[in-house]
């Protein structure tokens, strides 16, 4: 991991657990988080500050596609992790996000969706087409698979933890989603209850950083 990347997994630690603690403070000097309000010209959800680069994140989607988070430059970009066999708060995140980008209307362009499996061996491409039907978020977002390789470094790289079963299939994980800024900056993390009114939002905020 580069140095760049490590002081990335470092912050976006630090706000995971806030998410977690209910907002104390951690970290080290100068890496200071906040959670502001929702309204006006502050992104809601906990502020990373200051904003890091974001981690490398290259995958196919379950149509085939390969996607690079760094082709987005110029979008705000939020990224997740999920499985489709979540019995809780995945489907919740994934609605969510969906529900975000349809009330976005015309501002809908200014952001790209990406949900990254935590179960590979149960996350096929049928699996996550019926689940994306199943909540309204067919070509709204991407949902990029792999192999337990594949996937194991980008789970470091954004402090992802992953707890598995005795068949080795998902039974925990964090369940965060990443606010990266159109600069490629994580600037803002939201717990899994976030609204899509805080999404729709942020959104132009982000698309301007």
């Amino acid at each position: 991991m580069t140095g760049a990347h490590a002081s990335s997994s470092r912050i976006v630690a630090c706000a995971v657990a806030l998410a977690v603690l209910g907002g104390a403070g951690c970290g080290s000097s100068g890496n200071a988080v906040s959670v502001p309000t929702t309204g006006g010209s502050h992104l809601s959800g906990l502020i990373l500050r200051p904003a890091k680069p974001a981690p490398g994140l290259a995958l196919r989607n379950y149509t085939g596609r390969r996607v690079s988070i760094e082709a987005f430059r110029g979008k705000a970009v939020l990224v997740t992790f999920v499985y489709t066999h979540c019995p809780n708060v995945c489907p919740l995140i994934i609605s969510g996000l969906a529900a975000a980008q349809r009330g976005l209307g015309k501002e809908a362009g200014l952001v790209r969706i990406v949900a990254v499996t935590v179960d590979p061996r149960r996350d096929t491409p049928s699996a996550v087409r019926a689940f994306l039907a199943a909540r309204g978020a067919t070509g709204r977002m991407y949902y990029l698979l792999g192999t337990r390789a594949q996937l194991r470094p980008v789970w470091k790289a954004w402090d992802v933890g992953v707890s598995t079963g005795l068949h080795d299939y998902t039974n925990g994980h964090s369940d965060i989603v990443y606010g990266i800024t159109a600069g490629g900056r994580v600037a803002v993390v939201y717990p899994s209850d976030f609204t899509p009114t805080q999404i729709i939002h942020d959104v132009p905020l982000l698309a301007r950083s």
